[in-house]
């Protein structure tokens, strides 16, 4: 229940950012900063030298919800959420060089599958806002990618601490753009505090928790709730909705990732 709790929270993201009317930088950057106070008093960090691998997944932790938010500021949520959802391709394509992990048939099977659902964004008549807020999807997936491979590189260390020094990083960067873009507008302020309190802060201590007691499987398939709920919220409150086009592609990214945990759960369990 935590996990599903975990996913419907992240899927708040797309149509709160679209409501907000302040430019991308500056939303990213001030949500950021009110989750790094969020996760600092939560992980109390002993020691604030970093390795080189919270460096490098803080990063990729800040280029994941830079892009996000330009994403969702040029296209619609759907599009955004289910293209970052492919990736679990990039993880398998360098988790072997990086972490020597192997992919399997079924993997390769899988990311053929994505890789196809992801044509189907493309395929579809964009405008030029639309072609880029595609594209941060794709750098915003690459960024998410990243950070898996980085944190999962610090499993015996402190894993959380790329994301606490992710969005230190990204207040700062986005620091330029904070001045003359901030109006006085009490519900984009609660909105803002929402996302910086609840949707990245509390849902990474849930998660971080949670994901400690469940099976192979339900670590995979939890997220499959934001790729769901997204587009579905932004429905409701936005009247936003995807072309045929990018739902064709929505089921195939989906089908894929979910797939591939099922058989490979089943396969584990029968062997």
């Amino acid at each position: 229940m935590l996990l599903v709790l975990t996913g419907v929270i992240w899927s708040t993201g797309g149509f709160m950012i679209k409501l907000i009317p302040w430019p991308p930088m500056v939303i990213a950057g001030l949500r950021s900063g009110l989750t790094a106070i969020v996760i600092f008093g939560y992980s109390r960090p002993r020691d604030l030298r970093f390795g080189i691998n919270t460096w490098a997944g803080a990063l990729c932790y800040a280029l994941m919800v830079i892009c996000f938010v330009m994403g969702n500021k040029m296209t619609t949520s759907g599009n955004v959420i289910l293209i970052q959802y492919a990736a679990p391709v990039y993880v398998a394509l360098f988790g072997f060089s990086f972490l020597g992990e192997r992919s399997t048939k079924v993997d390769w099977l899988a990311i053929m599958i994505i890789l196809s659902g992801l044509g189907f964004f493309f395929l579809e008549e964009l405008s030029f806002d639309q072609l880029w807020g595609n594209l941060f999807a794709v750098f915003s997936g690459v960024g998410f990618a990243g950070l898996t491979l980085f944190m999962r590189k610090q499993k015996n260390g402190r894993p959380i601490d790329s994301v606490l020094l992710g969005n230190i990083l990204t207040f700062f960067i986005c620091f330029p753009f904070y001045f003359g873009e901030l109006t006085y507008d009490q519900s984009a302020w609660a909105m803002l505090i929402f996302l910086g309190v609840v949707q990245l802060g509390v849902s990474y201590i849930i998660y971080s928790n949670a994901i400690r007691y469940v099976s192979a499987l339900d670590a995979i398939i939890y997220p499959v709730i934001e790729p769901i709920f997204n587009p579905i919220f932004a429905f409701l409150f936005l009247g936003e909705s995807m072309s045929t086009t990018a739902r064709a592609g929505g089921i195939l990214v989906i089908l894929g990732v979910v797939g591939r945990g099922i058989i490979r759960e089943n396969h584990l369990n029968n062997s």
